[in-house]
């Protein structure tokens, strides 16, 4: 086990569990493993891929063909041994298939081939539960309160209904990429228009016919990955944005029309390359994309959110990290995360921040000064600024895993490489550029810059400087600086510290030597008084 995973779980009560999750998808295979405590942090650890295409020629036949079969079993041999050179355990291994096994009319022949030839155990998902599995890993990933998921395979389209985090009509629907593809347009060359009306047309059609569509309204949230290429795609047409992956970035319905403009006129192998879309979806990625076109028009969404989760994860939520009480019980309600953006910012803290109780107080201490500042009126803050200064808070320390010296740009670069769900590029931008300043220099977006929006550049400041102060006062880790407020005086603004006995000395001493109170006058045009 490494270091990392012993600081992770130092909380925890019982030794972190190891997990794999394979998803037998109609157009690639995964074989994804997770490791995690209960109740305290979880991670993925290692991935495989293999694009199967195991639905190929399925549109036609409605059989899986041999060579299909035959490139699906060896990718069960190597998942297999995989597994067992990862010491995880058979119980431990859930292995599902979706839309184009469980619709192959041979698919028996298929699952006892493979029980002949591996120890896998495969679960044949109906169309219901797959559905419902997506909305697990939508619903904890995403902020998503009313509105729709999205899930798009290769061989169908989930569309899930959501009212107040909860799942209502869930349906499943025969659109998916590669059966799409093999229907309606060309295997070389570029699509006819003719062929891409055709394919309009029966989008609209199908869709149709879910009559919830159209007045759910809200937000849609969309898993798999032709929604992570297409997002990457758009965030690639921004030369100057900064690519911080596309973990809660919004396609916009525009932007998607232009994509789709664009790659209808390549060929399917120059799709392949066109940046942020993998080559193995060069042929099925137009399709894709006019699917989720199809999807955004029916239910009048302005646009829809990507997140990094897929089935895998749902099964894990489902089945693993949320599907059991403390005790080691099942649980009875819905396997939902209470708040997603604080589990997301704890579950990071947990695996890289060795003194939580530390960054906690400096959360505490840092959101009682924002909040002193706006009762005095110095500050109007943005929408969620208090949030993401917490977050900040929460997370400034995580860079000491690699090293104190520096540790506040190693912090920087550990959260602009997490996915942190429930916050979008800019959000977690923000956080890592607070995170960034919270020990010296002047604040400032830099290389964020392109993710921002207007008064970001002001945000990051009274957030880095606050933080800064926080941590000063905290400096023994001893959390003796129990609550502290910051009152207009004048021209300046009176630092107000309320401790047990006299617990005030190396707080004091730390601001006055390094609080930086040039920064601080900079920032809010007042002086700073120590009290």
């Amino acid at each position: 086990m490494s270091w990392r995973f012993t600081r992770a779980t130092a909380r925890a009560p019982e030794p972190p569990h190891k997990v794999a999750v394979i998803d037998l998808g109609s157009n690639s295979w995964r074989l994804v493993v997770f490791m995690f405590s209960p109740g305290v942090w979880w991670k993925r650890t290692d991935e495989l891929y293999e694009t199967v295409r195991i639905g190929a020629g399925m549109a036609a036949t409605g059989r899986l063909s041999q060579e299909a079969m035959s490139r699906g079993l060896e990718t069960l041999d190597v998942f297999q041994r995989f597994c067992r050179s990862s010491d995880i355990p058979r119980e431990s291994v859930h292995v599902v298939a979706t839309s184009a096994i469980r619709d192959a009319t041979n698919r028996e022949e298929f699952l006892s081939r493979a029980r002949e030839r591996t120890d896998l155990q495969i679960e044949v998902l109906s169309a219901e539960e797959e559905a419902r599995l997506g909305y697990v890993a939508a619903i904890n990933t995403s902020t998503l309160t009313d509105g729709a998921v999205l899930e798009l395979g290769g061989g169908s389209l989930q569309l899930i209904e959501v009212h107040d985090r909860l799942a209502d009509q869930l349906c499943s629907l025969p659109l998916g990429a590669v059966r799409l593809t093999e229907e309606f347009l060309p295997r070389s060359g570029k699509p006819r228009r003719k062929e891409l009306e055709r394919l309009r047309a029966h989008l609209e059609k199908e869709l149709a016919d879910v009559p919830w569509l159209s007045e759910v309204g809200g937000q849609l949230v969309g898993i798999g990955g032709a929604v992570r290429n297409l997002a990457a795609a758009a965030q690639h047409v921004d030369e100057e944005g900064f690519d911080i992956g596309v973990q809660g970035f919004v396609l916009e319905r525009e932007v998607l029309s232009d994509l789709v403009d664009r790659l209808a006129g390549l060929t399917p192998k120059e799709r392949g390359q066109v940046p942020g879309i993998k080559p193995g979806r060069g042929d099925i990625i137009l399709t894709s994309a006019l699917t989720i076109e199809a999807v955004l028009r029916a239910g009048r969404f302005e646009g829809v959110e990507a997140t990094e989760a897929g089935l895998r994860e749902g099964i894990f939520f489902d089945r693993e990290l949320l599907g059991r009480d403390p005790d080691g019980q099942p649980r009875t309600g819905p396997p939902l995360v209470d708040d997603v953006r604080r589990a997301a910012v704890c579950n990071l803290a947990v695996q890289y921040e060795a003194d939580l109780t530390h960054s906690e107080h400096v959360a505490t201490l840092s959101q009682q000064m924002f909040d002193s500042l706006v009762q005095a009126r110095l500050i109007e803050p943005l929408q969620d600024e208090r949030e993401l200064l917490w977050a900040s808070a929460m997370l400034h320390d995580v860079g000491m895993t690699i090293s104190y010296d520096d540790h506040h740009k190693h912090s920087q670069y550990l959260i602009v490489s997490a996915e942190l769900p429930g916050f979008n590029p800019r959000e977690r931008a923000l956080i890592a550029q607070i995170s960034r300043y919270h020990r010296k220099g002047n604040p400032k977006l830099g290389d964020m810059a392109g993710l921002a929006q207007t008064g970001d550049e002001s945000l990051v400041e009274r957030c880095a400087v606050i933080l800064r102060l926080a941590e000063h006062l905290e400096r023994g880790r001893d959390q003796s600086v129990k609550r502290v407020r910051l009152w207009a005086n004048g021209d300046g603004v009176d630092l107000h510290l309320e401790a047990d006995g006299d617990e005030l000395v190396l707080p004091r001493w730390s601001i006055e030597r390094y609080g930086d109170s040039e920064a601080f006058e900079r920032v809010f045009g007042r002086r700073l008084l120590i009290g």
